[in-house]
């Protein structure tokens, strides 16, 4: 098979993967195993290919490197396929062969990619040679009731909604869901207190701020950790929930309502759209949890929890570790939760979502978590044959001097105080621009582009990163016009939109195509890079390769706008270019969309 990274698009590639093993095949009748290693050529006077694999074989068949690249060579002349799509081959150094796709070719794939409104991009609802599409569940932001969203829940929240829009994209099936924290001892607490410092909040909607629950959460938690009366009062508490008592439902009903109607707040302002199902959802199906383990022997009593001990996953001892999955008094946990989550999933039936994918976006501290429970479903069977189930762990928010990200007082940050303060940067940003160069804008304009711009900002900051890593929170460098951000993007988009103004019909139907000049067959063979590009967001989902791609694009489209003439261009090159500029605006913005990114048209 070969290997082809940021290649050309997805037809291209599957034609020259067909080509070189035949040739290869042809050549070489020794029955010796050829990976040509096609890869794109590391710099443009390569071509756009190299095929290395000759180096490989010359030790096996005994020849020289460069004689069975000849060989080669001689096939592929006679496929025409591969003739239509490349140049004659030519040989470099020792036996590299250097490939350069034609321009007709080019130019013929650049016409299809203008005339789909999918630029390209295959949907697995209309192509069989795909594979076959299901449900996937992705499990993303997961706040807790009774506390603020902060930095910590951006990341979650906005690496779950790209990939969600990349595989919706795609044509897959999405479930986003939002696994909020709506359960537990935690409520038990918070009702207990609430009934001394606070009792209308618990019969009364609105009579406390989110703010307020925070507050009173802390300090019920701090009477919890030092009061053993306090502790008993919340466990009772607890089993009055859990037993359904009405006016404790009606309490911790009216608690989860105050916190949603705060992160709605949020999850508006960033674009994000959710079902949410809680903890507390998954409650009826967590005694089924207990006997499907028990039923497969994976059940173990220690201490009078009831646990499962997990297979090459050891503690400090080297003792297999324990995953207790229902405590001595009887209680579930976290684990348990999760575990009921995940049977229900893959689960057609009774009432299940019959998922063929599971993906949990998670900090990458709970991966051990992760990994217990996963193994523990995989040994209940829970998991088809055929599905995946995922973690998709990414790093922490660190402050420019390279820590975990805090005020000045220490505390976690809000992401609503985040969110605020990127929006007052980019309006002061803009108002002293429009100052410099002496335009009169609107307040209207002014409001609605320091809020895209601060908004994509954020979010083009923390996605163009390797989810995998920490990465440092910077305000002046996610709002600078230049270098791989959210406002250099825009700025690409706003100076299309400017030649549009100018007079470009940008929605002119082209008979004939002419290109001439390097800067656009550079800026073609990078359009039609993004099927390939969009295809390994799906299958690795690192949404940090679309950010490398747009950014690369929108650097290739300002060299093409600064060099080459577009509206002063005759034709039929006038409008060839302003297809070219149609076509990388509709990538830009496609691009953004996937990642939930805003776009403008004047900033």
């Amino acid at each position: 098979m070969l290997i082809i990274a940021n290649s050309l698009s997805i037809h291209i590639k599957n034609a020259l993967e067909q080509a070189f093993p035949e040739a290869a095949s042809k050549a070489h009748e020794s029955g010796s195993t050829l990976d040509p290693q096609l890869v794109p050529a590391s710099k443009p006077e390569f071509g756009d290919f190299q095929v290395n694999g000759a180096l490989q074989l010359a030790k096996p068949l005994k020849t020289s490197p460069r004689s069975i690249a000849l060989a080669i060579i001689e096939q592929l002349q006679k496929n025409k396929e591969f003739l239509s799509l490349c140049k004659s081959p030519e040989i470099a150094g020792p036996g590299f062969i250097n490939l350069t796709l034609k321009e007709e070719c080019l130019q013929a794939e650049i016409s299809k990619q203008l005339e789909d409104e999918r630029l390209g991009v295959q949907s697995l609802k209309s192509s069989s040679t795909h594979k076959e599409r299901s449900t996937v569940v992705i499990d993303f932001s997961s706040p807790n009731i009774a506390k603020e969203m902060h930095v910590g829940h951006l990341r979650s929240t906005i690496i779950g909604d790209s990939i969600a829009r990349v595989l919706e994209f795609r044509g897959h099936k999405v479930l986003r869901l939002n696994h909020v924290g709506d359960w537990g001892t935690q409520f038990g607490m918070l009702i207990a207190h609430l009934k001394t410092v606070a009792p209308e909040a618990l019969i009364t909607a609105d009579a406390v701020e989110l703010g307020d629950l925070v507050k009173f959460y802390r300090q019920a938690k701090q009477r919890f950790d030092e009061d053993i009366i306090f502790q008993q009062t919340s466990r009772e508490e607890v089993i009055k929930l859990q037993n359904g008592n009405s006016k404790s439902l009606k309490a911790w009903k009216l608690i989860c309502d105050q916190s949603r109607k705060e992160f709605e707040q949020i999850y508006n302002r960033l674009d994000i759209h959710l079902e949410e199902r809680g903890e507390s959802f998954y409650n009826p199906y967590l005694k089924k949890v207990i006997d499907d383990l028990k039923d497969s022997n994976l059940l173990i009593v220690d201490d009078g929890a009831k646990c499962v001990f997990l297979e090459d996953i050891t503690g400090k001892d080297g003792e297999a570790l324990p995953m207790i999955v229902q405590k001595q008094d009887g209680g579930f946990n976290y684990a348990t939760t999760d575990l009921a989550a995940i049977r229900y999933r893959f689960s057609a039936i009774p009432n299940g979502d019959g998922a063929g994918r599971v993906i949990y976006v998670t900090d990458a501290g709970q991966a051990n978590h992760f990994a217990g429970v996963f193994q523990i479903a995989k040994r209940a069977k829970w998991i088809p044959n055929e599905g995946c189930l995922e973690h998709v762990p990414f790093g922490l928010v660190q402050g420019e001097n390279g820590k975990k990200l805090k005020t000045r007082s220490g505390e976690t940050v809000r992401l609503r105080d985040l969110l605020d303060e990127a929006v007052d940067r980019a309006e002061t940003d803009l108002r002293l621009r429009l100052k410099q160069e002496g335009r009169i804008e609107s307040e209207a304009f002014i409001k609605h582009v320091a809020n895209t711009v601060g908004i994509a900002a954020v979010k083009y900051a923390d996605l163009s990163q390797n989810r995998i890593t920490n990465y440092q929170f910077s305000f002046n460098k996610m709002l600078a016009l230049q270098g791989n951000t959210a406002p250099y993007l825009l700025y690409a988009l706003v100076r299309i939109a400017g030649i549009a103004r100018k007079g470009g019909n940008l929605q002119t139907t082209i008979a004939s195509l002419k290109f001439n000049e390097p800067q656009e067959w550079s800026l073609i063979r990078e359009l039609l890079k993004f099927d390939k590009v969009i295809d390994e967001v799906e299958e690795e989902l690192l949404p940090n390769r679309l950010c490398t791609y747009l950014f690369e694009l929108s650097q290739i489209f300002n060299r093409f706008y600064d060099q080459v003439p577009v509206l002063k261009a005759v034709e039929p090159s006038r409008s060839s270019r302003l297809a070219l500029c149609r076509l990388t605006a509709d990538t830009l913005k496609l691009g953004m969309n996937l990642l939930g990114i805003p776009t403008l048209e004047r900033m």
